[in-house]
């Protein structure tokens, strides 16, 4: 799926009006670690009922109309896409922290990672 169709997805829900802003992650392959080794590629595998269990979470929180995932597996390289995050809702203060924590989450209980 690519972000432009998960905007879409978000905007058409049936209580769209409700939305003050639509917020957006696409996270990539960089060509470094956190620690500054060199990376050319990337294995990334996916628990994906926690994933659906996060969203769910992401999902009840106060202001929040819709909260899209994808989540790339298997082997990427520099510059691919491997995450992309869409968090509708009402006011910033709701949003914000949604999006947040949502990546957050998904790279902390969702997402392992194997660079080269």
């Amino acid at each position: 799926m690519e972000l432009s169709d998960m905007i879409k997805k978000a905007k058409s829900h049936p209580e769209f009006h409700k939305v003050g802003m639509i917020l957006c992650h696409n996270g990539v392959v960089r060509g470094t670690s956190r620690d500054g080794k060199p990376v050319s590629e990337l294995t990334v595998k996916a628990d994906r009922a926690r994933l659906d269990e996060i969203v769910a979470e992401m999902k009840s929180r106060p202001g929040i109309l819709e909260v899209l995932v994808e989540v790339r597996e298997g082997l990427l390289h520099v510059g691919d896409d491997v995450m992309y995050v869409v968090v509708a809702g009402d006011i910033r203060e709701n949003v914000f922290p949604t999006l947040m924590d949502t990546v957050n989450r998904i790279k902390a209980e969702v997402t392992t990672k194997q660079e080269r």
